[in-house]
């Protein structure tokens, strides 16, 4: 069974002042707050057991939750109040509240238009070649994912200053590949919690998901060579916003409107 999980526990401080007084979770949007939005974007994919990270304003999110009976879902608390652990370690702190499943996780503050079954779809196509697919999409940016032809990632960069992960990539990227950029939103195999091992011994509790993606494109990382340790997921007419900034409040519920 999928689960899903969302990423809420972020401090929002581009947000302020808003989140001065209130988790960016809850931050309201269209006559939603950002966390609903998402929670029923989830439930009418049919995903109806939700994990939601918290630390900023721990309490008001747990209140809003039960006052609300989870929008029509069954939501778990994963708390992080003491120690804010970033996408890949709240993930690997949920790990006990996930089930034995996939999970289909998302950031709080991405609104987009994805048709979650067709991607649900391509994860039952692809799931025994590969530990997660990754929703990107052609949207200009700074920082890009490196995808090969066949779709598997390779490596990162950031193009306004030139860094390349992993190291071994660099002078590599060509025309041959595609950079894409990351979209907030992935399902991933239960198996990829066997492979977090090497990232906490080198950032500790606390890293991103995309230092875990990369990761695994370490050689030493024990990948068969029928699998692809990271694949992409490009949707068809794909719009997101990444609800980021206190000036875009109003562009959002327009946004949110349109969906």
């Amino acid at each position: 069974m999928l689960h899903g999980l969302i990423f809420a526990a972020g401090l929002g401080t581009r947000l302020k002042p808003l989140t001065d007084r209130m988790p960016k979770a809850l931050v309201p949007l269209a006559g939603k707050s950002l966390l609903q939005w998402q929670v029923e974007k989830l439930r009418d994919a049919g995903i109806t057991d939700i994990v939601v990270n918290v630390h900023h304003f721990p309490d008001m999110i747990i209140d809003t939750v039960r006052e609300n009976e989870g929008w029509g879902t069954h939501i778990t608390i994963s708390d992080e109040r003491d120690f804010l652990l970033d996408t890949g370690g709240g993930l690997r702190k949920a790990k006990d509240l996930l089930g034995d499943g996939p999970v289909l996780a998302c950031n709080v503050d991405i609104l987009s238009n994805i048709d979650l079954r067709a991607l649900i779809s391509e994860w039952q196509r692809v799931k025994e070649q590969t530990m997660g697919l990754l929703v990107v999409s052609e949207r200009k940016t700074q920082r890009y994912l490196c995808f090969d032809e066949a779709n598997r990632l390779c490596g990162w960069t950031n193009i306004a200053t030139g860094e390349v992960r992993p190291a071994s990539m660099q002078g590599k990227i060509g025309s041959n590949h595609r950079l894409l950029a990351f979209s907030g939103m992935q399902i991933l195999s239960p198996d990829i919690f066997e492979r977090m091992d090497q990232v906490v011994a080198q950032k500790g509790d606390k890293f991103s998901l995309i230092d875990l993606y990369l990761s695994l494109l370490n050689p030493q990382s024990p990948i068969t060579n029928d699998q692809s340790p990271i694949l992409a997921y490009v949707p068809s007419n794909y719009r997101m916003m990444d609800v980021g900034k206190i000036d875009q409040i109003a562009e959002a519920e327009t946004f949110a409107e349109s969906l």
